[in-house]
């Protein structure tokens, strides 16, 4: 039911309008970097680029550290129970709550696998009047994803350079507004695992209220989730939490429950680093089979305890943000009050 002009893709085209000469962080302080002005340690002019001023009054960074934790599934369904809150707060003691206006971007340029949990791969987005790229409205969510321009079984062999620069256009090149034309209340980033260009990217080029950080249980996953933790810390971004994926297994015949990966390890683990510990979800076929058809799966049954577990991380998260604009810290209004 849109219409618009077809895009021709969003990572051909690396221009901006260079009003800087340094990197601005996300304290929106300007640090100098003589780098910038040598074109063979940025080849595509990205530390000269203006820090994107987007229609978002939260942004919140879904990270891992680590890849096959499940970051993706938890960014989706913490977008659609932000999303969809009027609907499901009578099973979470939150009757009368609103549901907010919230967008979901697919920062995983290498591997994007939004566009299949969300059942929108076959997606291509068009340009408005404001020649900006429209994205996919589905679930009451505003959702892009480099997914929707390449062909699925596309593989994107792209040196840092050309990630960063397509990550900046789907930032800045996309309309993020509300569908009023407001700011969005919530924008859900999906990142990609590690520590590298687009994370970097982010921090500079965007103001990012928090981050919260997606582990298993297991040592060897906590170990990347240490860095993440560590990463943020360096680039002043606030970690709101730590979410446990495949916290347990419950047998679905018998009802014995095994922790396959551990025992609340991530939980363990955030007490150590001092930060909140945001809750924790089983290790569950419903979520494998919704995710492959293409469906939240919280909004698949409002009164499961697994909707009510997701629900509950999506209100212990905003409760964390709520403090860190309290303390002064991230960059934005918090959308709840």
């Amino acid at each position: 039911g849109q219409s618009g002009t077809r895009a021709s893709g969003c990572c051909g085209e690396a221009n901006s309008a260079a009003d800087n000469d340094g990197v601005l962080h996300t304290s929106g302080k300007k640090s100098a970097n003589k780098s910038a002005s040598n074109p063979n340690q940025d080849p595509h002019g990205m530390m000269k680029k203006p820090v994107i001023d987007l229609p978002v009054k939260n942004v919140i960074l879904v990270a891992s550290g680590k890849g096959g934790v499940g970051k993706s599934m938890v960014a989706m369904n913490l977008a659609a129970c932000l999303a969809n809150y009027s609907q499901i707060s009578d099973s979470n003691s939150n009757k009368g709550n609103k549901g907010y206006s919230v967008g979901l971007l697919d920062a995983d340029i290498y591997g994007p696998s939004i566009p299949k949990m969300i059942g929108g791969e076959e997606y291509k987005p068009l340009l408005n009047d404001d020649k900006k790229l429209m994205p996919l409205d589905k679930y009451g969510i505003k959702i892009m994803s480099i997914g929707f321009m390449v062909k699925k079984e596309d593989a994107l062999i792209w040196r840092g350079p050309m990630v960063q620069s397509a990550l900046y256009q789907m930032l800045r090149d996309v309309d993020w507004s509300a569908k009023n034309g407001d700011e969005l209340d919530y924008l859900i980033i999906d990142m990609p695992p590690g520590t590298g260009d687009v994370q970097l990217t982010l921090a500079q080029k965007i103001q990012v209220s928090g981050a919260v950080i997606v582990s298993t249980p297991q040592d060897i996953a906590l170990i990347d989730a240490r860095r993440a933790v560590t990463m943020f810390e360096k680039t002043s971004i606030p970690v709101l939490g730590l979410i446990e994926n495949m916290s347990t297994y419950i047998c679905p015949k018998c009802g014995h429950e095994d922790h396959i990966f551990g025992n609340e390890g991530a939980k363990k683990e955030a007490e150590k680093l001092k930060i909140p510990f945001l809750g924790s979800l089983p290790l569950n076929a419903e979520i494998r089979q919704k995710s492959d058809q293409g469906t939240p799966v919280i909004l698949d049954n409002y009164d499961s305890k697994l909707s009510k577990a997701i629900c509950d991380i999506a209100e212990n998260t905003l409760k964390e943000l709520k403090s860190v604009h309290r303390q002064g810290q991230g960059a934005a209004k918090y959308a709840g009050e």
